[in-house]
Protein backbone atom coordinates (compact mmCIF):
# COMPACT_ATOMS: atom_id res chain seq x y z
CA UNK A 1 0.00 0.00 0.00
CA UNK A 2 1.52 3.35 -0.96
CA UNK A 3 1.88 6.01 1.70
CA UNK A 4 2.06 9.71 0.85
CA UNK A 5 4.41 11.41 3.30
CA UNK A 6 3.84 15.13 3.91
CA UNK A 7 7.28 16.63 4.57
CA UNK A 8 5.64 19.81 5.93
CA UNK A 9 4.19 18.08 9.00
CA UNK A 10 5.30 19.40 12.38
CA UNK A 11 7.52 16.41 13.18
CA UNK A 12 9.37 16.72 9.87
CA UNK A 13 9.97 20.38 10.75
CA UNK A 14 11.23 19.38 14.21
CA UNK A 15 13.61 16.85 12.62
CA UNK A 16 14.91 19.59 10.29
CA UNK A 17 15.37 21.82 13.38
CA UNK A 18 12.94 24.41 12.01
CA UNK A 19 10.90 24.06 15.22
CA UNK A 20 12.55 23.58 18.64
CA UNK A 21 11.73 20.68 20.93
CA UNK A 22 12.53 19.48 24.44
CA UNK A 23 14.72 16.51 23.52
CA UNK A 24 14.82 13.56 25.90
CA UNK A 25 17.04 11.33 23.71
CA UNK A 26 18.37 11.35 20.17
CA UNK A 27 20.13 8.66 18.16
CA UNK A 28 21.02 8.14 14.52
CA UNK A 29 17.51 6.90 13.67
CA UNK A 30 15.22 8.16 16.46
CA UNK A 31 14.22 11.32 18.32
CA UNK A 32 12.35 11.34 21.65
CA UNK A 33 11.01 14.62 23.02
CA UNK A 34 8.44 15.95 25.48
CA UNK A 35 4.94 16.64 24.14
CA UNK A 36 4.03 20.34 24.10
CA UNK A 37 0.51 19.47 25.33
CA UNK A 38 1.19 16.76 27.91
CA UNK A 39 -1.73 14.53 28.83
CA UNK A 40 0.09 13.06 31.84
CA UNK A 41 2.98 14.09 34.11
CA UNK A 42 5.30 12.16 31.78
CA UNK A 43 4.39 12.48 28.09
CA UNK A 44 7.16 11.77 25.61
CA UNK A 45 6.87 11.32 21.86
CA UNK A 46 9.22 8.90 20.12
CA UNK A 47 9.59 9.35 16.36
CA UNK A 48 11.74 7.74 13.70
CA UNK A 49 13.88 10.10 11.65
CA UNK A 50 12.73 8.40 8.45
CA UNK A 51 9.66 9.47 6.46
CA UNK A 52 7.10 7.00 7.77
CA UNK A 53 3.41 7.86 8.01
CA UNK A 54 2.14 5.36 10.59
CA UNK A 55 2.94 2.20 12.55
CA UNK A 56 2.34 -0.33 9.78
CA UNK A 57 4.24 1.78 7.24
CA UNK A 58 7.21 1.92 9.63
CA UNK A 59 7.06 -1.82 10.38
CA UNK A 60 6.91 -2.76 6.70
CA UNK A 61 9.29 -0.21 5.14
CA UNK A 62 11.88 0.72 7.80
CA UNK A 63 15.25 -0.99 7.95
CA UNK A 64 16.03 -3.46 10.71
CA UNK A 65 18.43 -0.90 12.19
CA UNK A 66 15.70 1.77 12.31
CA UNK A 67 13.19 -0.57 13.95
CA UNK A 68 15.63 -1.86 16.56
CA UNK A 69 16.83 1.66 17.36
CA UNK A 70 13.27 2.97 17.72
CA UNK A 71 12.32 0.17 20.10
CA UNK A 72 15.54 0.51 22.14
CA UNK A 73 15.04 4.28 22.49
CA UNK A 74 11.46 3.68 23.63
CA UNK A 75 12.68 1.31 26.33
CA UNK A 76 15.51 3.62 27.40
CA UNK A 77 13.09 6.54 27.71
CA UNK A 78 10.92 4.46 30.06
CA UNK A 79 14.04 3.58 32.04
CA UNK A 80 15.19 7.22 32.17
CA UNK A 81 11.77 8.34 33.42
CA UNK A 82 11.75 5.62 36.10
CA UNK A 83 8.32 4.38 35.04
CA UNK A 84 9.07 0.70 34.38
CA UNK A 85 6.79 -1.60 36.42
CA UNK A 86 8.83 -3.97 38.52
CA UNK A 87 11.73 -1.52 38.50
CA UNK A 88 10.17 0.88 41.01
CA UNK A 89 7.83 2.59 38.56
CA UNK A 90 4.05 2.50 38.48
CA UNK A 91 3.81 1.64 34.76
CA UNK A 92 3.02 3.48 31.56
CA UNK A 93 0.99 3.41 28.37
CA UNK A 94 2.23 3.58 24.79
CA UNK A 95 -0.11 4.84 22.11
CA UNK A 96 0.27 5.12 18.36
CA UNK A 97 -2.63 6.47 16.32
CA UNK A 98 -3.03 5.69 12.62
CA UNK A 99 -5.37 7.23 10.07
CA UNK A 100 -8.78 8.81 10.43
CA UNK A 101 -10.38 6.19 12.70
CA UNK A 102 -7.25 6.14 14.84
CA UNK A 103 -7.45 9.94 15.18
CA UNK A 104 -3.91 10.47 13.91
CA UNK A 105 -3.18 14.21 14.06
CA UNK A 106 0.36 14.30 12.64
CA UNK A 107 1.07 12.16 9.54
CA UNK A 108 4.51 11.05 10.79
CA UNK A 109 4.74 7.80 12.75
CA UNK A 110 5.08 8.46 16.46
CA UNK A 111 4.61 6.67 19.74
CA UNK A 112 3.32 8.42 22.85
CA UNK A 113 4.73 7.26 26.18
CA UNK A 114 2.44 8.41 29.01
CA UNK A 115 2.95 7.89 32.74
CA UNK A 116 2.91 9.49 36.16
CA UNK A 117 -0.76 9.03 37.04
CA UNK A 118 -3.55 6.51 36.60
CA UNK A 119 -4.61 6.67 32.96
CA UNK A 120 -7.98 4.95 33.20
CA UNK A 121 -9.38 2.49 30.70
CA UNK A 122 -7.97 2.59 27.21
CA UNK A 123 -11.35 2.63 25.45
CA UNK A 124 -14.90 2.98 26.65
CA UNK A 125 -17.32 0.32 25.40
CA UNK A 126 -19.35 1.55 22.44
Amino acid sequence: MPYAYDDQNIFAKILRKEIPNDTVMETEHTLAFRDIRPQAPHHVLVIPKGSYVCHDHFCIAASDAEIVDFMRVSGKVCQMLGIQPGEGGQGFRTISNAGEHGVQEVPHYHMHILAGRGLGRMLNPA
